[in-house]
């Protein structure tokens, strides 16, 4: 049997491994357009930033080294540039000599992945305007910073390879402008999360201009002034697009593939096209998503390694299946950690699914044990089924783990109220006795069993004005007098029996304290003699974050960074 795989990276080359371990006698051969088969991807924008500085350690697999392992002949340099599915050629450009020649195949694995997206504006095809994707982009980029000495970076895009790109610029010592034509970076994350990440980025140096996208680019003395929807210009020696990626669906055009969403390959749970003997994996196929059920396309190198592994499995005679994406996925912001899985409150509201949401700001070990840092966590589940729709998590230590714990949820089926059962491992150093992911499951259940009613910082200002509503801070009187939210009477948790005949009886008490906690507490105390008690979600921590986010100025330029022209 002769496999043809189209691209390496994450899904070809793990087909390609997987292929050869079940199949010792199948004839495989790998055509990379790149200088590369397998390489970090996600590594890219920390070459540039100089924490990975030997270029090696970007590649993962050499075409000698894939061949001595797994004897796959591997040929880097080399474009698939079209596909005659009737008689099962491919036709093939040698991209150093010119030569074209075709090759024939059994089975065909497309694993093209996906091209960064060029906006058609002026200016657009300026030589200090980059692109991230591959091994060649990352050395282009970092060559040309230190050619020219640059001292000055815009970064266009909010998502993954941008605010990398931007947090490593911005190490390496360049000023950096990130530019996001919506109003939040990481779309993955609700507004009132993303805050959180705007704050940081903001105090970490790097200027953020959001809610206008970029409208075109000119060249000013060796400068590149780039200019905005809004009228605004910046310059710098250097942009990045980080845009977006579109699937790279050429060659399925050619093989007369089935297309799906945004042009994507439609494969089935083998990874199998419309043509049996075409199968595709990685960045260019639409697939389904875990928890909502409908055709996405999810760029993740996770998923991408699985459906490698799925193709080969099923080409093999195996039998495999690909369950779907969930989309999880995390972020460093300099000091900062940012997590995913599932999906956001946005996307929960657009598919008018009915869900509940808690808010909570657990430590990430035991508070009385050095070092303890404070995160911030909202999980989604839905009313009627109480399944986890989704997850984000802000913080520093310990986040990685407790996303990937219910991302685990999510995946075995798991009730929200369930993550309150779950036994995991505990230590001063490490957790509390009460893990983060158990507190959520205890405020989930409370939710649920109504023992708590919740509020939400889109409540405040319709609650300000009524006239019934009592406004209840629980926190002591030092941290009332540091910082509180407009409206609200301070009585102290812990004096609220003696105090009580200053709270009505006849209106419903809203409360706020510090993370929920203690509010949560006199919620109980007062629900207990008869008042109807809400707790604010998330706590004065939370609310004063997204405040302190609303007041800043995402149009203005502050110039710090970059040569502002106007």
């Amino acid at each position: 049997m002769k496999v043809i795989i189209v691209g390496g990276v994450a899904g070809g080359a793990s087909c390609a491994a997987r292929l050869r371990r079940l199949d010792e006698h199948a004839d495989i051969v790998i055509y990379e357009r790149s200088g590369y088969i397998s390489y970090a991807n996600c590594g890219l924008p920390y070459y540039i930033g100089e924490v990975i500085t030997d270029k090696s350690d970007l590649t993962l697999q050499t075409a000698k080294s894939f061949y001595d392992r797994f004897r796959v002949e591997v040929k880097t340099s080399h474009e698939v540039f079209d596909i005659d599915s009737e008689n099962k050629i491919v036709s093939v450009k040698n991209l150093k000599t010119g030569e074209d020649f075709t090759d024939s195949y059994d089975k065909l694995v497309l694993s093209p992945g996906a091209k960064a997206i060029k906006p058609n504006i002026p200016g657009i095809d300026n030589k200090n305007i980059f692109t991230l994707r591959t091994v060649e982009d990352a050395f282009r980029i970092y060559d040309t910073i230190k050619n020219m000495n640059a001292n000055s970076a815009v970064v266009v895009g909010g998502g993954f390879v941008g605010i990398e790109a931007a947090e490593n610029l911005k190490e390496l010592g360049l000023d950096v402008t990130l530019a996001e034509a919506a109003d939040q970076v990481l779309s993955i994350f609700d507004r009132d999360m993303a805050a959180q990440i705007h704050i940081s980025m903001r105090e970490h140096g790097i200027d953020l201009i959001l809610g206008s996208g970029i409208a075109g680019f000119a060249s000013e003395s060796n400068k590149v002034v780039c200019t905005f929807a809004n009228g605004k210009k910046i310059s710098a020696d250097i942009v990045l697009l980080a845009i977006g990626i579109a699937p790279d669906t050429y060659l399925a055009d050619k093989a007369g593939l089935k297309k799906g969403v945004k042009g994507s390959i439609v494969v089935d749970e083998k990874m199998q096209t419309s043509d049996p003997d075409i199968y595709a994996v990685g960045d260019a196929v639409q697939i389904e998503h875990f928890i909502t059920k409908q055709k996405t396309i999810i760029s993740l190198a996770g998923p991408a390694n699985k459906q490698g592994r799925i193709a080969a499995d099923n080409i093999a005679g195996y039998e495999s299946r690909y369950k779907g994406t969930q989309g999880s996925s995390i972020i460093k912001i300099f000091d900062m950690t940012a997590a995913s899985t599932g999906i956001n409150e946005r996307t929960a509201k657009a598919l008018e699914i009915e869900y509940d949401k808690i808010i909570l700001s657990p430590m990430s070990h035991a508070s009385y044990y050095p070092g303890g840092k404070v995160m911030t966590m909202k999980v989604l589940f839905e009313k009627s089924t109480e399944n986890i729709l989704g997850a984000q998590i802000i913080g520093f230590d310990g986040v990685d783990k407790r996303i990937d714990v219910i991302a685990t949820a999510i995946r075995a089926g798991m009730k929200a109220t369930e993550l309150a059962e779950l036994e995991l491992a505990y230590a001063p150093p490490f957790s509390s006795a009460k893990d983060p992911v158990n507190m959520a499951g205890f405020i989930i259940e409370n939710i649920v069993t109504g023992k708590v009613k919740q509020f939400y910082t889109d409540d405040l200002e319709k609650l300000r004005n009524e006239k019934n509503a009592f406004l209840l801070d629980s926190r002591t009187r030092a941290e009332y007098a540091a910082g509180h939210a407009d409206g609200f009477l301070n009585i102290p948790v812990d004096e609220l029996r003696q105090r009580v005949d200053e709270i009505p009886k006849d209106r419903p008490i809203y409360i706020m304290c510090q993370s929920g906690l203690r509010s949560y507490i006199a919620s109980r105390i007062l629900s207990g003699m008869g008042y109807d008690c809400y707790n604010f979600a998330g706590g004065y921590r939370f609310y004063s974050i997204t405040e302190k986010e609303k007041h800043i100025n995402s149009e203005s330029f502050p110039c710090g960074m970059g040569k502002c022209v106007n």
